[in-house]
């Protein structure tokens, strides 16, 4: 009972600290989706597209147990162009690998601290991707509205 509390607090933090990063990316003129599933079967917490059409994943980790327990971030960086952790205020930064952006985050806003590196993706990669993004969006936006009865 108290591992499932942790996880639901966890789980609502992570939504609220999405919210946020939405937020910022929005105003730097980025469409975002967040829980998208990419090829390799992962789930991105965040994934934008700019208007180039080059991807940002943001991986967030709400606590430092969060971040220690999650060795599948790697699997993510071959399907975006640049890669953020974002976190809340209260999180140790330092542990986080500097080679990649860092974000902090609350539900209202973000800030990037640290800029990501740039690396393209493949070119067959991204045109798939950017069709399951403008699919997966279309079919969000649908439900909503139209929900199913």
């Amino acid at each position: 009972m108290v591992e499932d509390a942790q996880e639901t607090a966890q789980t609502r933090e992570a939504i609220l600290l999405a919210r946020g990063v939405c937020r910022l990316f929005d105003a730097m003129g980025h469409a975002c989706l967040t829980e998208v599933t990419v090829k390799n079967g992962r789930r991105a917490d965040v994934l934008t597209m700019d208007g180039k059409g080059r991807f940002t994943i943001v991986e967030i980790k709400t606590s430092l147990a969060d971040f220690r327990a999650d060795a599948k971030w790697p699997e993510y960086l071959e399907f975006c162009d640049r890669y953020y952790f974002a976190v809340p205020a209260n999180f140790p930064q330092e542990v986080l690998p500097e080679n990649h952006g860092l974000i902090v985050a609350d539900a209202w806003d973000a800030t990037v601290l640290r800029a990501s590196e740039e690396a393209a993706m493949n070119g067959a990669r991204r045109k798939a991707q950017t069709l399951h993004f403008a699919h997966l969006a279309a079919r969000r936006l649908r439900l909503l509205l139209d929900p199913p009865v």
